[in-house]
């Protein structure tokens, strides 16, 4: 009888031993940071998303706990050049070793290559599905090509009238001078 994982509770030591899979897909709005960065724009948007559980060294006294996962989606993002919609691809493949506690994995960290985090019964892999796309989205997603020219301008119209509408200072400054006579 397979044994049943939840992807909210997940038991990662039995998930690994048991070299278990579990897929799925969500909607964005399940993944709410996530969706306050497509600025509601996500309705239709899925995360799809595939967990692998592993153990290495079987018989060692302390066996490597690991999860590999692999997600993607396609965010409809804000262009930053045009400002218009843009649909962004994110994929994410990662593998993770699980140690004792947290203490474990800061002290284990600096050596590790690998990403490290603390052993759970209840880990909730929604949540690192969540913080692994928001770590891979773009910081300032754009168009190859924008479907609208942008208009690059640096200066307000009526910048330069505003100019010769006020006086130069330092004419002022010389009205000021004794000795000067104004004409």
């Amino acid at each position: 009888m397979d044994k049943q994982f939840s992807p909210r509770k997940l038991d990662v030591k039995s998930f690994a031993e048991a070299g278990a899979v579990i897929d799925g897909a969500a909607p964005i709005g399940e993944f709410k940071r996530l969706e306050a960065e497509t600025a509601g724009a996500s309705q239709q948007a899925q995360v799809e998303w595939t967990a692998t559980g592993e153990v290495r060294n079987p018989l060692h006294v302390h066996p490597d706990i690991w999860l590999h996962l692999r997600a993607g989606a396609t965010l409809p993002l804000t262009c930053q050049r045009c400002l218009q919609p843009v649909d962004v691809d994110v994929e994410v493949e990662r593998s993770f070793r699980f140690v004792a506690d947290e203490e474990t994995a800061q002290a284990q960290d600096d050596e590790a290559e690998e990403d490290l985090l603390a052993l759970s019964r209840a880990f909730d892999l929604h949540e690192l599905i969540e913080d692994e796309m928001l770590l891979e989205m773009p910081i300032a997603p754009r168009h190859d090509v924008c479907p609208e020219p942008v208009v690059l301008s640096v200066e307000d119209p009526g910048f330069e009238a505003a100019n010769e509408e006020r006086e130069n200072p330092f004419a002022v400054l010389g009205k000021l001078k004794p000795g000067k006579k104004e004409s």
